[in-house]
């Protein structure tokens, strides 16, 4: 996944590991997972926490690291990427897309993620810390709501991914509404493994696309809707708004965006995270039953 907020976990403090990575699945043209090897069972964390690598480690990096720290005048911090693995699982994994950049409107080019999406690096060794990060089920979820909302864009999907599979390993009592926004079918991320997941528990599962730049028309049913997720899909998916638990991860407007809003005067152009908050706000769910990710 590409970087995400990283607020440290307050339950443990993050270990640095030495992990092989086992094998690289491109699950799009331009996203891979990565599934890491800790040497034998993984370490303890939660569906939904994140990891850090530091690019520092790579010397293939090394000249582009110090060309961005030049422009940037700081030192390139760590970056952050949600794990799409359950605890039961074996490996532990991470989604990553390699990030774009596109002069005007993206201020540096990706140092990290490249590397890892088109590194050739099944069998390498590499260093992460984790496990970090509250977006995760609070222990005491089915007192809370008897429904979760998944509301994610792109690779917002992975911390949710983890959420689910691990909520349905546990036989937690929860029905899943996974509202996936992407580009194109293309683009869909878990794609069969959703469809496996909602087969497998057709009473608690729900998985719903929306496409926002598909063109064959054949792609879109009930399952599958033309266009960003808007407030009237929102409202049909969720009646029951004074109970349910909101998870919502995608992009938002970032700082340089803010930045660029200021130098020109200009409001800065909401993104998945601004437009469905809204929404969300706009049907009467309230703060605390929203939980958030962003990235960017």
């Amino acid at each position: 996944m590409s970087a995400v907020e990283a607020t440290p976990s307050r339950a443990r403090k993050p270990v640095e590991y030495e992990v092989t990575v086992a094998r690289v699945r491109m699950d799009t043209h331009d996203t891979a997972t990565l599934f890491l090897d800790f040497g034998g069972p993984p370490p303890e964390y939660k569906a939904g926490q994140f990891l850090n690598i530091d690019p520092h480690q790579f010397p293939v990096l090394g000249r582009l690291a110090a060309y961005l720290q030049e422009q940037k005048g700081r030192k390139e911090s760590p970056r952050s990427y949600s794990l799409a693995s359950a605890p039961h699982e074996p490996l532990v994994a991470i989604t990553v897309k390699d990030e774009e950049f596109i002069p005007g409107l993206t201020r540096y080019p990706p140092l990290l993620s490249p590397h890892l999406v088109h590194g050739r690096l099944t069998g390498a060794r590499l260093k992460v810390t984790g496990f970090m990060g509250p977006y995760v089920l609070p222990d005491d979820v089915e007192e809370r709501t008897g429904h979760i909302v998944h509301l994610v864009a792109g690779t917002g999907a992975v911390p949710n991914f983890a959420l689910l599979k691990d909520a349905l390993h546990r036989g937690l009592k929860l029905r899943h509404t996974f509202l996936f926004s992407s580009k194109t079918w293309g683009d869909i991320l878990y794609g069969e493994e959703l469809t496996a997941l909602e087969r497998a528990h057709p009473d608690r599962v729900r998985v719903v696309h929306t496409l926002t730049r598909e063109t064959d028309e054949s792609r879109f049913a009930a399952s599958v809707r033309k266009g960003r997720v808007s407030q009237a899909l929102l409202e049909e998916l969720i009646p029951d708004r004074d109970t349910c638990l909101v998870y919502a991860c995608g992009p938002a407007i970032t700082p340089w965006d803010r930045r660029k809003a200021l130098e020109t005067r200009t409001p800065a152009t909401p993104r998945f995270m601004e437009t469905v908050l809204g929404h969300l706000h706009a049907l009467g769910i309230p703060d605390k039953r929203i939980k958030r990710e962003t990235y960017g």
